[in-house]
């Protein structure tokens, strides 16, 4: 059984818990960009050694709005969000682009 939680990110009880994965789909670009870097520092905090982080985000810095949820949205862009992956002890493992346009990105915990 996985644990789910509905509540702010920011604030989720799950970061008090240890994981082997961690999945932020359609999450991260809805936040501010000190919100996503914080967002990540957690996570990489709650892996475990091996641990996984998948996210999706648009590889180029962009802002938009978003058509399901009305809000703004920002991506910091591949480079960015490699470097802010590097500085929390991940290493990203790949990226990759879906016949939908989505933009994945697979970190790992040394």
């Amino acid at each position: 059984m996985a644990p789910a939680e509905c509540a702010d990110v920011a604030k989720s009880g799950l970061f008090n818990r240890k994981f082997d994965a961690a999945v932020a789909w359609g999450l991260l670009f809805l936040l501010q960009p000190d919100v996503q870097l914080t967002i990540i520092r957690r996570v990489a905090r709650v892996l475990n050694s091996g641990g996984q982080f998948l996210f999706t985000a648009p590889r180029d810095p962009v802002r938009w709005v978003d058509v399901l949820t009305g809000r703004e949205s920002i991506s910091l862009g591949s480079e960015r969000y490699g470097q802010a992956l590097r500085a929390e002890g991940l290493t990203l493992r790949g990226e990759q682009l879906d016949e939908g346009d989505n933009h994945y990105y697979l970190a790992e915990k040394s």
